[in-house]
Protein backbone atom coordinates (compact mmCIF):
# COMPACT_ATOMS: atom_id res chain seq x y z
CA UNK A 1 0.00 0.00 0.00
CA UNK A 2 1.62 3.13 -1.06
CA UNK A 3 0.07 5.84 1.77
CA UNK A 4 2.47 5.21 3.94
CA UNK A 5 5.56 6.04 1.88
CA UNK A 6 4.45 10.31 2.00
CA UNK A 7 3.93 9.72 5.75
CA UNK A 8 8.17 7.90 6.03
CA UNK A 9 9.14 10.86 4.23
CA UNK A 10 7.46 13.48 6.46
CA UNK A 11 8.62 11.26 9.23
CA UNK A 12 12.17 11.15 8.30
CA UNK A 13 12.36 14.76 7.71
CA UNK A 14 14.11 17.11 9.60
CA UNK A 15 11.63 18.90 11.70
CA UNK A 16 11.18 22.56 13.71
CA UNK A 17 8.54 24.03 15.16
CA UNK A 18 7.72 27.32 16.28
CA UNK A 19 4.58 28.89 18.11
CA UNK A 20 3.67 32.14 16.82
CA UNK A 21 0.36 34.26 16.94
CA UNK A 22 -1.62 31.30 17.93
CA UNK A 23 -0.38 29.21 15.36
CA UNK A 24 2.10 26.17 15.31
CA UNK A 25 4.78 26.84 12.37
CA UNK A 26 6.62 23.26 11.22
CA UNK A 27 9.58 23.76 9.07
CA UNK A 28 10.54 20.00 7.22
CA UNK A 29 13.92 19.93 5.54
CA UNK A 30 14.05 16.45 3.27
CA UNK A 31 17.07 14.46 2.50
CA UNK A 32 17.18 15.54 -1.24
CA UNK A 33 16.98 19.44 0.12
CA UNK A 34 13.90 20.47 -0.43
CA UNK A 35 12.03 22.44 2.33
CA UNK A 36 8.51 22.59 3.62
CA UNK A 37 7.17 25.33 5.52
CA UNK A 38 3.32 24.61 6.99
CA UNK A 39 1.12 26.49 9.51
CA UNK A 40 -1.58 25.32 11.79
CA UNK A 41 -4.34 26.80 13.73
CA UNK A 42 -3.62 26.36 17.31
CA UNK A 43 -7.32 25.65 18.46
CA UNK A 44 -8.54 23.68 15.75
CA UNK A 45 -5.19 21.84 14.53
CA UNK A 46 -6.58 23.12 10.92
CA UNK A 47 -4.01 24.09 7.88
CA UNK A 48 -3.31 27.42 7.65
CA UNK A 49 -0.43 27.83 4.59
CA UNK A 50 2.23 25.41 3.20
CA UNK A 51 4.96 26.54 1.15
CA UNK A 52 7.57 24.95 -0.68
CA UNK A 53 11.30 25.55 -1.71
CA UNK A 54 13.78 23.71 -3.38
CA UNK A 55 18.03 24.53 -4.37
CA UNK A 56 18.63 26.76 -7.22
CA UNK A 57 20.84 25.59 -10.09
CA UNK A 58 23.87 27.63 -7.88
CA UNK A 59 22.85 25.63 -4.76
CA UNK A 60 21.34 28.63 -3.11
CA UNK A 61 17.51 28.75 -1.50
CA UNK A 62 15.05 29.43 -4.47
CA UNK A 63 11.56 31.50 -3.82
CA UNK A 64 9.19 29.85 -1.52
CA UNK A 65 5.98 28.46 -3.91
CA UNK A 66 3.04 28.88 -1.85
CA UNK A 67 0.83 25.50 -2.29
CA UNK A 68 -2.05 26.04 0.38
CA UNK A 69 -2.77 29.51 1.83
CA UNK A 70 -2.92 33.80 0.22
CA UNK A 71 -0.51 34.01 -2.61
CA UNK A 72 2.91 35.80 -1.44
CA UNK A 73 3.05 39.33 -2.89
CA UNK A 74 6.00 40.81 -4.67
CA UNK A 75 8.11 42.69 -2.14
CA UNK A 76 7.19 46.11 -1.69
CA UNK A 77 9.24 48.84 -2.76
CA UNK A 78 11.17 46.68 -5.87
CA UNK A 79 10.93 48.60 -8.88
CA UNK A 80 9.10 45.90 -11.23
CA UNK A 81 6.26 46.10 -8.31
CA UNK A 82 6.00 49.46 -8.99
CA UNK A 83 6.02 49.41 -12.34
CA UNK A 84 4.00 46.19 -13.17
CA UNK A 85 1.40 45.62 -10.67
CA UNK A 86 -1.01 43.38 -11.20
CA UNK A 87 -4.50 44.66 -11.65
CA UNK A 88 -6.66 44.51 -8.38
CA UNK A 89 -9.75 43.06 -10.23
CA UNK A 90 -8.01 40.11 -12.05
CA UNK A 91 -8.80 36.77 -10.40
CA UNK A 92 -7.05 35.32 -7.78
CA UNK A 93 -6.74 31.82 -7.07
CA UNK A 94 -5.88 30.07 -3.88
CA UNK A 95 -6.21 27.40 -1.94
CA UNK A 96 -7.60 27.23 1.55
CA UNK A 97 -8.47 23.68 2.93
CA UNK A 98 -10.61 22.76 5.72
CA UNK A 99 -10.39 19.99 7.87
CA UNK A 100 -12.36 18.00 5.86
CA UNK A 101 -11.71 18.80 2.60
CA UNK A 102 -9.40 20.76 -0.02
CA UNK A 103 -10.98 24.05 -1.09
CA UNK A 104 -10.20 26.90 -3.70
CA UNK A 105 -11.26 30.30 -3.65
CA UNK A 106 -11.11 32.54 -6.84
CA UNK A 107 -11.89 35.87 -6.48
CA UNK A 108 -12.67 38.37 -8.86
CA UNK A 109 -15.18 36.20 -10.59
CA UNK A 110 -18.60 38.13 -11.15
CA UNK A 111 -20.42 35.67 -13.44
CA UNK A 112 -23.53 33.89 -12.09
CA UNK A 113 -23.02 30.29 -10.80
CA UNK A 114 -24.79 28.51 -13.90
CA UNK A 115 -21.48 29.91 -16.27
CA UNK A 116 -19.12 27.89 -14.40
CA UNK A 117 -18.87 24.25 -14.89
CA UNK A 118 -15.68 22.67 -12.69
CA UNK A 119 -15.00 19.01 -13.62
CA UNK A 120 -11.94 16.15 -12.84
CA UNK A 121 -9.95 15.23 -15.38
CA UNK A 122 -8.50 11.77 -14.21
CA UNK A 123 -5.86 11.02 -16.65
CA UNK A 124 -4.31 14.37 -16.53
CA UNK A 125 -4.64 13.77 -13.30
CA UNK A 126 -6.27 17.50 -12.68
CA UNK A 127 -9.19 19.77 -11.84
CA UNK A 128 -10.58 22.14 -14.97
CA UNK A 129 -12.63 24.98 -14.37
CA UNK A 130 -14.68 26.30 -17.22
CA UNK A 131 -17.15 29.03 -18.21
CA UNK A 132 -19.50 29.17 -21.25
CA UNK A 133 -18.84 32.81 -21.91
CA UNK A 134 -14.89 31.65 -22.21
CA UNK A 135 -13.73 34.66 -19.89
CA UNK A 136 -12.06 32.22 -17.40
CA UNK A 137 -10.51 29.00 -18.25
CA UNK A 138 -7.77 27.73 -15.13
CA UNK A 139 -6.85 23.97 -14.84
CA UNK A 140 -5.13 22.69 -11.24
CA UNK A 141 -3.69 19.68 -9.82
CA UNK A 142 -4.36 17.94 -6.05
CA UNK A 143 -0.60 17.24 -4.94
CA UNK A 144 -2.18 15.79 -2.04
CA UNK A 145 -3.87 13.05 -4.21
CA UNK A 146 -0.36 12.83 -6.40
CA UNK A 147 1.35 12.08 -3.08
CA UNK A 148 -0.81 9.90 -2.08
CA UNK A 149 -1.02 7.65 -5.23
CA UNK A 150 -4.91 8.59 -4.99
CA UNK A 151 -7.44 8.18 -7.76
CA UNK A 152 -9.04 11.53 -8.34
CA UNK A 153 -13.10 11.16 -7.52
CA UNK A 154 -15.35 13.22 -9.63
CA UNK A 155 -18.06 12.98 -7.03
CA UNK A 156 -15.91 14.18 -4.48
CA UNK A 157 -15.77 17.52 -6.68
CA UNK A 158 -18.15 20.55 -5.80
CA UNK A 159 -18.70 24.42 -6.38
CA UNK A 160 -20.37 27.58 -4.88
CA UNK A 161 -20.27 30.98 -6.17
CA UNK A 162 -20.93 34.25 -3.86
CA UNK A 163 -19.11 37.62 -3.24
CA UNK A 164 -17.55 37.18 -6.65
CA UNK A 165 -16.28 34.20 -5.92
CA UNK A 166 -15.96 30.69 -7.04
CA UNK A 167 -16.01 28.07 -4.02
CA UNK A 168 -14.47 24.60 -5.09
CA UNK A 169 -14.71 22.40 -2.52
CA UNK A 170 -12.97 18.40 -2.93
CA UNK A 171 -13.68 16.32 -0.44
CA UNK A 172 -10.37 14.86 1.32
CA UNK A 173 -10.54 10.98 0.88
CA UNK A 174 -10.73 8.75 4.15
CA UNK A 175 -7.03 7.76 3.69
CA UNK A 176 -5.68 11.40 3.51
CA UNK A 177 -8.39 12.49 6.49
CA UNK A 178 -6.29 9.25 8.60
CA UNK A 179 -2.65 10.20 7.79
CA UNK A 180 -3.76 13.86 8.97
CA UNK A 181 -4.63 12.49 11.89
CA UNK A 182 -1.86 10.42 12.53
CA UNK A 183 0.77 13.40 11.15
CA UNK A 184 -1.14 15.90 13.61
CA UNK A 185 -0.29 13.32 16.73
CA UNK A 186 3.38 13.38 15.38
CA UNK A 187 3.95 16.80 15.20
CA UNK A 188 2.55 17.62 18.58
CA UNK A 189 5.27 15.68 20.16
CA UNK A 190 8.39 18.01 18.82
CA UNK A 191 9.08 20.58 21.38
CA UNK A 192 7.99 23.95 19.88
CA UNK A 193 9.84 26.81 20.41
CA UNK A 194 8.22 29.75 21.45
CA UNK A 195 8.53 33.55 18.95
CA UNK A 196 11.02 35.49 20.74
CA UNK A 197 13.37 32.71 21.34
CA UNK A 198 15.26 33.09 18.06
CA UNK A 199 16.56 30.55 15.54
CA UNK A 200 14.08 27.29 15.43
CA UNK A 201 16.46 24.48 16.47
CA UNK A 202 15.72 21.32 14.93
CA UNK A 203 14.69 18.34 16.92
Amino acid sequence: MAVPSWLERLRAAGKTALVQDGKRKIHYLFEDGKEMAEEYDMKTGQLMSRKWREKNTLGGSGKWQVEVGEPTSPLLGALESELITESSSNPIFMRKDTLSSFQWRIRNLPYPKEVYSVSVEEEQRCCVIRTTNKKYYKKFPIPDLDRYHLPFDAAALSFTHANNTLIITYQKPKEILAAEEQLQKELKKIKAVNSGDGECKTQ
